[in-house]
């Protein structure tokens, strides 16, 4: 069990690094500086900026609290997950034509649920982030 949460704790922050990176990209371009194309065309500018500042914010909040050992980092991450679940479900149904998308959706729903519970059911999560157990 010790090998499987070190795995996914080197997971998480590889996660948090991409999703810290595809923010700040996603966020450039607003600024005018196009380096990948990342918007989508099927969403509307404002939900594409939204979820740009989201995806910039889980990465940053992970990395800053996983570097800090802040002790709310669990609670703040399942705050942002539902904010990425959320916008998620709106891209999904209402916006996103491809036919993929149902189980793209599915699998992004159910990785934020597994993150969130390793976050706060892991002993090694705990003791890192120096969580008293109850």
């Amino acid at each position: 069990m010790a090998l499987f949460a070190t795995a996914m704790r080197y997971f998480i922050l590889l996660c948090a690094l991409f999703m810290l990176g595809w923010g700040l990209l996603g966020l450039l371009e607003y600024a005018g500086i196009v380096l990948l194309d990342l918007k989508n065309p099927d969403f509307l500018p404002a939900t594409q900026l939204v979820h740009f500042i989201i995806i910039f914010a889980s990465g940053a909040v992970y990395l800053i609290g996983y570097l800090t050992r802040w002790s709310g980092t669990p609670v703040a991450m399942a705050v942002i997950f539902g904010m990425l679940a959320m916008m998620c479900t709106i891209q999904t149904f209402d916006m996103m034509t491809n036919d993929g998308r149902y189980s793209a959706y599915g699998r992004e729903i159910v990785m934020y649920i597994v993150l969130t519970i390793f976050l706060f059911r892991s002993q090694e999560m705990q003791d890192h982030f120096r969580i008293a157990r109850g």
